[in-house]
């Protein structure tokens, strides 16, 4: 069994998305003490922001006129595609950014997406199982002062579970700025209990995605 992990956090010694992941991963090593995790930190190593443009040029150019970068380009794409194909089961913690989506997660995923195998027309990943551990600094839940703030978590969900057909668990966590930001400091309580149910779900998603197999809807 192999796992494919990536994380988009830009703090790794003191990320919240990265401790849920643990969590996560931590029950798959239970299950799967021999497996193979195979792991991705776009914070250390990020796709060039170039490489999607270069990718998708490439493919309409024949092999003998394509420049360095693009050739760089489409050798990155199949091997990121390759890390999510070959892997039985994927993790996703990708924090959410200045209200929207972490700018190397969508580097990552455009560039991934130019590859046949999981592009617009490809159905490699349908049913593969997966959990995304998404952390928002404030709360954006409905009835709150920002809701509808929060422009990455369903945007996440869109591509990971209609584009790519994964079968998804999605572990959130709001208020991880409760602590670090005075303004929210009325707010411990909740931020503490949100943070118990993350971590509860966390623990819980990765015995199910350590129980299932790719093609098996729970």
């Amino acid at each position: 069994m192999s796992l494919f992990r990536l994380d988009a956090s830009i703090f790794p010694t003191t990320s919240a998305s990265r401790a849920l992941a643990d969590l996560v991963e931590a029950e798959w090593a239970a299950s799967h003490p021999d497996s193979t995790v195979t792991r991705r930190d776009l914070a250390t190593d990020p796709v060039p922001a170039t490489a999607w443009a270069d990718a998708v040029a490439g493919g309409f150019i024949a092999d003998a006129q394509l420049t360095s970068a693009q050739i760089e380009a489409r050798v990155l794409a199949t091997a990121v595609a390759d890390e999510l194909i070959g892997a039985d089961a994927l993790l996703f913690a990708v924090p959410l950014y200045n209200y929207g989506i972490s700018q190397h997660f969508k580097s990552w995923f455009d560039l991934a997406y130019t590859d046949s195998r999981i592009g617009p027309s490809g159905t490699t990943l349908l049913g593969k199982p997966a959990t995304l551990v998404t952390v928002l600094g404030g709360n954006y839940a409905p009835g709150t002062p920002k809701d509808g703030w929060d422009h990455s978590t369903g945007w996440l969900r869109r591509v990971l579970e209609d584009v790519w057909g994964l079968d998804l668990r999605v572990v959130l966590r709001p208020f991880t700025l409760v602590g670090v930001n005075p303004a929210l400091d009325d707010f411990a309580d909740t931020a503490r209990e949100l943070k118990q149910a993350a971590e509860t779900a966390a623990r819980a998603y990765g015995q199910e995605l350590a129980a299932l197999r790719h093609g098996q809807v729970a």
